[in-house]
């Protein structure tokens, strides 16, 4: 088995990205339309934004096989297999999210921010009249880059970086994804720290110069986690140029 490194994982990504380009730009451009909801309702942006990540593994899965397989699938096989795990994995990470914010409202005596993270309208034509478009994008798409480097850090950090697809493609049960994702990060874990590098490198980047392609990120994201599934679990593999 050939060593894993990030650099072949990004261009399998990039390959599976090319296989189908219209059903990713109607993702990107769909979700970066509901992220926006996430300055209204933090709770919805987090549930909205973890959706649609893992959402878009089990469409990178219908990409594959729509290239590679003798019997491709339909789109809404892949959205109707991975949804269910998604707002699960979703629910679970906002839940994580509100019990932090809880208690640090809890410890500051900020109670009255307790329920902000719900409903919290900040939009007034007044911000608009004072702010710049990048500014406003900015203020739209940060929360959703932080909550993507809060759901990859929760899902190393408790479960496993392959554990949601090895439960969706394979049927592992939790514990079992967990063992098995754990052993092969454990010897790829140069590969898997750079990819994880780079991710976060680029949420920050969307934080403050490039928020509208925020939902590119994620779109690139988890590409990047089949592609690195598929590179261990798969037998079929998008063919990458030497």
């Amino acid at each position: 088995m050939k060593k894993a490194k990030f650099s072949r994982w990004l261009k399998t990504a990039l390959i599976l990205i090319s296989y189908s380009p219209s059903v990713w730009v109607a993702y990107t451009v769909l979700l970066g339309i509901a992220m926006t909801l996430g300055r209204l309702s933090l709770a919805f942006g987090i549930m909205v934004s973890v959706s649609a990540l893992f959402v878009g593994v089990g469409i990178a899965k219908y990409a594959d096989l729509k290239k590679t397989a003798e019997q491709p699938v339909a789109l809404s096989w892949a959205i109707k297999k991975s949804l269910p795990l998604a707002l699960l994995a979703a629910s679970t990470i906002t839940l994580f999210w509100f019990v932090f914010t809880l208690i640090a409202n809890l410890l500051t005596g900020e109670y009255g921010k307790i329920l902000l993270f719900f409903f919290n309208w900040e939009l007034s034509p007044d911000l608009l009249n004072r702010t710049s478009t990048r500014e406003l994008a900015n203020w739209l798409y940060t929360y959703a880059n932080a909550t993507l480097i809060f759901t990859l850090l929760m899902l190393t950090s408790f479960a496993s970086w392959f554990s949601y697809p090895l439960m969706l493609f394979k049927d592992f049960r939790y514990s079992a994804a967990i063992t098995e994702g754990n052993y092969r990060v454990s010897r790829n874990q140069a590969a898997l720290y750079q990819m994880l590098g780079f991710i976060f490198a680029q949420a920050i980047l969307c934080s403050s110069l490039t928020p509208l392609l925020t939902p590119v990120l994620y779109m690139l994201t988890a590409n990047l986690m089949y592609a690195s599934y598929q590179s261990f679990f798969e037998v079929s593999k998008p063919e990458t140029q030497p």
